[in-house]
């Protein structure tokens, strides 16, 4: 385990990392009442790599996610997918690379409840106009336990079941990236460790990069890494983490 802290994040990678942030800020309101989400953070998110971010509440976590994302337009700065900068892309652009490029996992599952599991699932698919792939479908549905519950609606499934037909929705079109919001924040201790056992495993088997966002020292040591957050900074890191070691660092921070 090692703990740095900002400065070892102070120049982009050599090489194209799955994203990274230059020097990004995002600020709420003016003049006096003007609030800091974001101040002026450079982090780069491997490939292949489990990355958790983690920090107190109003640290800026989510925020951070949201613009490396595009899902918001951060105040200043630049954000990258690969080696794309995000800042270049009209909203047509933004919404393809979103649909082509990014998957995402939300804590409160984002389901279409007229949809069956199967129609959530291949929904991104369907959206972009391209065919399923039969076997990648079938491997996910049956390493996530699902299966059975393809011709069910979300409201005939449980919060577990809901979050797993969602994470088959992230991977699904075989994203070079997935974002995930803190992705157990709805589950009890079983389906968490389930869910997070999969991102685990697909990570080590299938090289996908996942940066996610979460509160949960158990969550977090399942993570390859964890950048924590303070006051819209990078403060520091750990690798290889367990689940004591993030409590540790918690503590230090005061959360």
């Amino acid at each position: 385990m090692t703990l740095t802290d900002q400065s070892a994040h102070a120049a982009a990678p050599s090489a194209p990392a799955a994203a990274h942030a230059v020097d990004l800020s995002k600020t709420y309101g003016a003049g006096a009442a003007t609030v800091r989400a974001i101040d002026g953070i450079t982090v780069a998110f491997e490939r292949g790599r489990f990355t958790a971010v983690m920090g107190p509440s109003g640290s800026g976590k989510s925020t951070l996610m949201h613009c490396m994302a595009g899902l918001d337009p951060p105040t200043s700065g630049r954000t990258f997918i690969g080696d794309q900068d995000i800042s270049t892309l009209n909203d047509a652009g933004l919404t393809q690379l979103r649909r082509d490029r990014i998957g995402f996992v939300f804590q409160s599952f984002n389901l279409v409840p007229t949809l069956t599991a199967r129609e959530n699932i291949t929904l991104p698919a369907d959206l972009a106009g391209k065919k399923v792939d039969a076997s990648w479908f079938d491997y996910l549905v049956g390493e996530l336990g699902i299966a059975d519950r393809l011709s069910h609606r979300p409201s005939e499934m449980s919060g577990g079941q809901q979050q797993r037909v969602a994470c088959a929705r992230a991977l699904v079109n075989r994203p070079e990236l997935i974002f995930a919001d803190e992705p157990t924040g709805n589950l009890d201790s079983t389906a968490s460790a389930e869910m997070l056992g999969f991102l685990r495993r697909s990570v080590k088997e299938f090289a996908q990069s996942i940066v996610m966002v979460t509160h949960d020292p158990r969550g977090a040591a399942f993570a390859d890494r964890v950048v924590f957050l303070a006051d819209g900074r990078v403060v520091g890191e750990l690798h290889e983490p367990t689940a004591d070691s993030v409590l540790e660092q918690m503590r230090l921070m005061g959360t």
